[in-house]
């Protein structure tokens, strides 16, 4: 895990033209050539948040996680093990590569070029946010992580210690709070291609992902040392949090590039191959969801049949468990929808998101019916689907080729929410039901590996098994875990081995159960 030389930041930085993605033009950040090699905060920024908003790379790996979620089945007979459950090692996908974690050294540098000290504070919040996110989804990928002794700058470490998956979250919360404070005591700053350096919005965004943090802490709210629903309640009655969709944290795209979305059609030769799941398409249906109209398009042999695309009929799912010669064989008869043009045909596309005011009202809810917090549970789960369905209709072209003329409006969003399948159930266990699907809904195509790491805790959506086309082993179960790296193995072989001997007694496999995940 060594630390990045400046100078090929630099000319890593020059050479990508900073691959923004986000709602500022890429002018304003582009670099001055006279002052190439002056390397600063605002550079350093840039390029740190920018590694956390691309978790999705492009093209087929964009929709890879989506593949996992069962969202999409692949028809292509290559390298498509997720749609297939099978998980293999951490180093195999980019995401978690060391190349990219270790960007994470850059943080102090960040910090240390600030020029003022409310500079500095603002730098360092954003720094904890960074490595929050970025640890976060690596340990709740493998379970224990080098966190204390790894990515720390100039002291370097070959061979970090693995913390547990308990003191990682400890670490992680602690770092989010201190983020809260410096961001309320910090200024503005350079280099965001987010919120344009705002720190009202940073700071706002740093509690939404605390909060989601404990949510997936929920089996552990007997801990002390963690202290789940104290930190729940604190967040939720005092601290700054998401208004509106106008304070997702979400990367904007456009028609420039390198800032176009990410499966849009140029150089993408994977579109023919993405066909939308039953899951999907079934249960919107069910549900008369209009965002299938905007997810989907109509099947081939719908528009033969001449069809209206406003009909319900028109659209029709695959079971992405089934095999891969029977899912070419459901594509050739042409009865399978695929992904909507808007996510092909528009360089805009929508925006991508790492966290969004509607997931986070889907959180509170969960957290009010858990008894975490007092409120409306209701509410919040209605503002949930208000702001989901809101999103989706004000980032999508006024055009029938887009929506099928079945618009989303308030209108129809009032009715929606008094559906027999939508109005809020009595129960605990339909409450919990209802807000994990329709979390489902709103992350279609957004935030990697959230839906996987959803189902994984809750069961929700309940995944079909098939063991003629389950890759993983039992293949009768679901894989729970990634395992750790061929790297690590060949680097850090005692930490590693120490770590899979305290969590699963020395066997690394696909379905070890984590410590977020046991009782």
């Amino acid at each position: 895990m060594k630390r990045n030389n400046l100078y090929i930041l630099i000319l890593s930085i020059l050479w990508t033209g900073f691959s923004l993605n986000s709602c500022d033009r890429f002018e304003e950040y582009n670099t001055n050539p006279d002052e190439s090699t002056k390397v600063t905060s605002a550079m350093l920024a840039t390029k740190l948040i920018l590694g956390v908003m691309q978790e999705q790379d492009v093209t087929k790996t964009f929709v890879r996680d989506d593949m996992l979620s069962k969202y999409i089945a692949w028809s292509e007979g290559n390298d498509i093990d997720y749609a297939f459950n099978k998980l293999g090692r951490i180093d195999d996908y980019r995401e978690f590569s060391d190349r990219n974690m270790v960007l994470l050294n850059n943080v102090q540098d960040m910090i240390d070029f600030a020029t003022t000290e409310d500079l500095k504070k603002s730098y360092t919040a954003l720094g904890h946010f960074i490595r929050a996110s970025k640890f976060f989804y690596l340990t709740m990928h493998v379970g224990d992580v080098p966190y204390q002794e790894a990515y720390q700058g100039d002291k370097e470490n070959f061979k970090p210690k693995y913390n547990t998956q308990k003191e990682v979250f400890l670490g992680l919360l602690d770092e989010l709070d201190k983020a809260d404070q410096l961001f309320r005591d910090g200024e503005n700053f350079a280099g965001d291609p987010v919120y344009g350096g705002d720190v009202s919005k940073w700071r706002k965004a740093a509690n939404v992902l605390q909060l989601k943090l404990l949510i997936n802490l929920y089996k552990k709210t007997g801990d002390a040392d963690l202290r789940v629903k104290e930190r729940f309640q604190t967040i939720a009655s005092s601290r700054p949090l998401f208004q509106s969709n106008a304070d997702n944290c979400q990367l904007v795209h456009a028609d420039r590039a390198k800032e176009k979305y990410p499966f849009y059609k140029e150089g993408n030769n994977f579109i023919v191959f993405n066909q939308v799941s039953s899951i999907v398409i079934d249960t919107m249906k069910l549900f008369g969801d209009r965002r299938v109209f905007y997810y989907a398009k109509p099947t081939q042999l719908a528009e033969e049949k001449g069809l209206d695309p406003a009909d319900w009929d028109a659209y029709n799912g695959v079971d992405p468990t089934l095999t891969l010669y029977e899912i070419q064989t459901a594509v050739e008869g042409k009865n399978v929808s695929q992904l909507n043009n808007r996510y092909t045909q528009l360089p805009e596309g929508e925006p991508t998101f790492h966290l969004s005011y509607a997931e986070m009202n889907f959180i509170l809810a969960e957290a009010v019916a858990r008894g975490f917090i007092t409120g409306d549970a209701r509410s919040y789960y209605e503002e949930g689907i208000r702001a989901s369905m809101k999103f989706v209709a004000d980032n999508t072209p006024d055009d029938p080729g887009y929506h099928h003329n079945m618009k989303i409006t308030d209108e129809y969003i009032n009715t929606y929410l008094q559906g027999e399948h939508v109005a809020f159930a009595s129960t605990l266990d339909r409450q919990l039901r209802q807000i994990i699907m329709q979390k489902y809904f709103t992350t279609f195509l957004q935030t990697a590996f959230n839906r996987y790491y959803e189902y994984r805790r809750t069961g929700i959506p309940a995944f079909p098994i098939n063991p003629l086309s389950n890759r993983n082993e039992p293949t009768d179960k679901m894989p729970m875990r990634w395992m750790y790296s061929t790297q690590e193995y060949s680097y850090n072989t005692e930490h590693v081995n120490e770590a899979v001997a305290r969590q699963f007694g020395g066997s690394d496999t696909e379905n070890g159960i984590i410590w977020i995940l046991q009782d």
